[in-house]
């Protein structure tokens, strides 16, 4: 599988800061309080380095009122000779009513891309303040941004990274190379670096902490979990893979083949096309039936290739046909493989629409029916209408970082060095290795690129002894790639971060022991 989509502290210099604390004018949701840095990046395309701004807010969180102050800024990338090589980008929210840090967790959010910046979670999950869409996750107009009721910040403080190249981060030392950071093992030495640097700036050594990705993002912090405590000597209480990739964990031919099976059929279930004795039952009581017959019939029949005997072929093809509301003509004429571009673009082929690649909610109009691609990814265009005016207004009206930097929702990171990923393992490593650490996995029914049953599969292979049972969790979604953008899983998804956070953390003097 290729994930292509895959998919910010204080200044410790003499710089002058000029206080504001005078209330603003009183209005909805306005900051209650403001510290700038002198222009940080007024009229400015080149990035300062090492800048930060304090806004103060509020919100309300399950009826609670939660006290915040949010720091948006940079902190630099060093090399081995303490030259600055590039700066991050960061937005940290930490709840003010909160006396002892030692027992608060910090929660390091990455999203994916590679390439892409923070926005995603930032603005329409965990953060305090999202966007404005509808309660499916599609634009609207006018664009904004609104309290975020089901945030995690009443239990947990939160940082919001860009790594290098995504959001306002940039590479400073033009002549660092960028193999440096343009890679699954580059990226994740630098980065355990920066967070050290983050922790030891603000004074969380002492907070439970836990990491949080989504896409490419669950690559980075899966290898993140291992790195920081081998070059950082930082233990987490929980890392959180939201849509993991396949975190080099190999799976090929008839194995690949096989596993998309029960995203086809949650798929079709969305869109109404299944026979009435699948589509009249709900999508969770249907989804095992289809994960059975993958493992249990298709993955063998795969196995024999061209050896099978014809009329077995016959009866794979006619079951397979049934979960994944394809005709069986089509799954024959391409030998029970069916590729995840044919898919989006036969499901609803009939009706004039192709399905998103990401969402597969989302529908798209091609030019013409025909073909085996889609012509765009319609879910992708449509987040991208959504996301980008509010993060652009957000970080430079309401956080007040004013920069004419473009916010790169994503970046020019590429050539990106895929070799040697072996995240997963380092994942389990970590657990091995640190008894306090547990693992959530949350996964959209409607995503193609981050399949929900590859996301199982991952988890039952990174664990093949199965002695990690009680520490790995699975949480599936009536979504996509980004559960969060529809209402009902925003709530469902943020409390169930709520849960894994509470119950992740140790009771007071309990071991970290076997």
């Amino acid at each position: 599988m290729k994930k292509t989509l895959y998919l910010l502290s204080f200044c410790l210099g003499t710089s002058l800061f000029v206080q504001a604390q005078q209330k603003p004018t009183p209005k909805e949701n306005a900051p209650l309080f403001t510290t700038v840095e002198d222009k940080p990046n007024n009229g400015s395309r080149t990035l300062n380095p090492d800048s930060y701004v304090v806004t103060t807010n509020e919100v309300t969180i399950k009826g609670q009122k939660v006290p915040y102050k949010a720091l948006a800024g940079t902190i630099p990338v060093w090399n081995d000779e303490a030259k600055i090589q590039a700066s991050l980008f960061y937005t940290y929210y930490e709840r003010t009513d909160v006396k002892d840090k030692a027992t608060r967790p910090l929660v390091i959010s990455f999203n994916g891309g590679p390439g892409s910046a923070s926005v995603w979670m930032h603005i329409a999950y965990t953060g305090p303040r999202i966007l404005k869409i509808d309660d499916e996750g599609y634009p609207v107009q006018p664009y904004g941004i609104k309290d975020n009721p089901y945030s995690i910040l009443d239990v947990a403080d939160i940082v919001f990274v860009d790594p290098v190249n995504t959001g306002f981060s940039r590479i400073i030392d033009k002549d660092a190379p960028k193999s440096n950071f343009f890679g699954i093992n580059a990226d994740i030495k630098y980065l355990a670096e920066w967070i050290g640097t983050f922790v030891n700036r603000n004074n969380r050594w002492a907070s439970p902490k836990f990491l949080i990705g989504e896409s490419y993002g669950t690559t980075r912090v899966s290898g993140l979990a291992n790195a920081l405590q081998e070059s950082q000597w930082m233990y987490l209480n929980g890392v959180i893979l939201v849509s993991p990739t396949d975190l080099g964990i190999t799976r090929e031919g008839p194995v690949e083949t096989s596993l998309k099976l029960p995203y086809f059929a949650a798929t079709a279930w969305h869109h109404k096309v299944l026979e009435p004795s699948l589509q009249n039952k709900k999508l969770e009581d249907m989804l095992p039936e289809v994960e059975k017959f993958t493992v249990e019939e298709l993955l063998p029949a795969i196995t024999q290739g061209g050896f099978i005997a014809p009329e077995k072929r016959q009866a794979i093809a006619k079951k397979f046909a049934r979960y994944s509301g394809l005709k069986e003509t089509v799954i024959l004429q391409n030998n029970l493989d069916i590729s995840l571009d044919l898919f989006w673009k036969e499901l609803l082929r009939d009706k004039g629409y192709t399905v998103g690649r990401l969402d597969s909610r989302y529908l798209g109009v091609d030019a013409r029916d025909g073909g085996e691609k889609v012509d765009y990814n319609a879910e992708l265009n449509s987040w991208l209408h959504s996301f980008t005016p509010p993060i652009n207004m957000y970080l430079r009206e309401e956080l007040k970082y004013k920069t004419d930097l473009k916010y790169n929702m994503f970046g020019p990171v590429h050539p990106w060095d895929r070799s040697n990923d072996h995240t997963g393992y380092d994942l389990r490593k970590a657990m091995a290795t640190n008894p306090y650490l547990k693992v959530l996995v949350q996964s959209g029914y409607y995503d193609g690129a981050c399949d929900y049953f590859n996301a199982k599969y991952s988890m039952w292979q990174m664990d093949p002894s199965g002695k990690f049972k009680d520490r790995l969790f699975w949480e599936g979604y009536k979504s996509g790639h980004m559960m969060y953008l529809r209402k009902e899983d925003l709530e469902k998804s943020n409390e169930d971060l709520r849960i894994f956070i509470k119950k992740s953390l140790p009771k007071p003097g309990e071991p970290a022991k076997y």
